[in-house]
């Protein structure tokens, strides 16, 4: 009864705040549907709360009160009062009483946080990340499902390897499955690609310098078409080798200090990155990806 009373005097503040600015009446309001689909969690909100002002409706911010987003959300009120106090996710308003408010922005930004969760980034790199002033929404989301389809890929063989060992015998040994590596390598790369590693913020300088993204993005592409006309020899080869090398330079000297850790990254994101592959591959062919992935493992780690 006390989280519903605090509520409902939460809203009571918001629209007697709202009709003294106003000079009107609110009518009273919303109406909300949920969906939970999977491990992603999507709002959508029918809210009904106008200011009448003459003859004209102002349409009123929609917001929910602390109680509720935990409710809805499942994060708990001490979870969101960190988030508050670390800066990740600020309330959209409080009232003079002190309760907190959130925005559907708010439970956006709170929805990305969420799913960084889920694949264990740090808070503070999620701030980073949500918080770089060229973050887009859906780069952001093609990356998080790469992330998680490598993590969907690593639960299924730990399951397989459980299974084996129920039938096998407690002493089946196998730690590979158990290698995050892969998944640690891919999360790297999409800390550089949204500010959290030096690497990003000498690409950004180098963009203020006058960088010309276009021109050396198509080049970029002619190095990979290069690549690909040397599918016919194994990746390990001195010449397939020497184009890696040229390719690592070129990154360097046209975007950021590519050290052969950030390199391997890279050689990641192409593997998992749709997007990347269906570039990578028009440039150099099908299959041109996989070799490029091939051929970064072996010049930067002797994969």
């Amino acid at each position: 009864m006390a989280d519903k009373s605090k509520n409902q005097h939460s809203a009571k503040e918001v629209r007697e705040r709202i009709s003294t600015e106003k000079g009107s009446e609110t009518s009273d309001y919303r109406n909300e549907k949920i969906f939970d689909s999977g491990n992603s969690l999507n709002l959508e909100f029918e809210d009904s709360r106008t200011s009448k002002h003459g003859d004209s409706k102002i349409e009123m911010p929609k917001l929910k009160t602390v109680n509720e987003v935990s409710k809805l959300t499942g994060v708990s009120v001490r979870t969101l009062h960190h988030y508050d106090a670390v800066g990740l996710l600020k309330p959209s308003e409080i009232t003079g009483a002190g309760y907190r408010l959130y925005d559907d922005a708010a439970l956006l930004r709170l929805q990305n946080i969420l799913l960084f969760r889920e694949l264990k980034f740090p808070l503070k790199e999620i701030g980073r990340i949500l918080d770089c002033p060229d973050f887009d929404q859906n780069e952001a989301l093609s990356q998080q499902i790469a992330l998680l389809t490598l993590e969907h890929k690593r639960l299924g063989n730990l399951i397989r390897f459980a299974k084996k060992i129920q039938k096998k015998g407690v002493n089946t040994m196998e730690f590979n499955v158990f290698d995050r590596s892969e998944i640690e390598e891919f999360k790297k790369e999409a800390a550089v690609r949204w500010g959290g590693t030096k690497e990003y913020k000498e690409f950004k300088e180098r963009e203020k310098e006058g960088l010309d993204t276009a021109k050396s993005g198509g080049e970029l592409m002619g190095l990979f078409a290069k690549i690909g006309e040397l599918k016919n020899l194994l990746p390990a080869d001195t010449t397939v080798q020497e184009k890696i090398g040229a390719l690592q330079q070129f990154i360097t000297d046209n975007y950021y200090t590519c050290s052969k850790e950030v390199l391997y990254s890279l050689g990641q994101m192409y593997l998992q990155d749709e997007r990347f592959r269906q570039a990578i591959d028009r440039a150099g062919g099908e299959g041109c990806t996989d070799f490029v992935g091939k051929a970064i493992s072996i010049y930067c780690k002797g994969e």
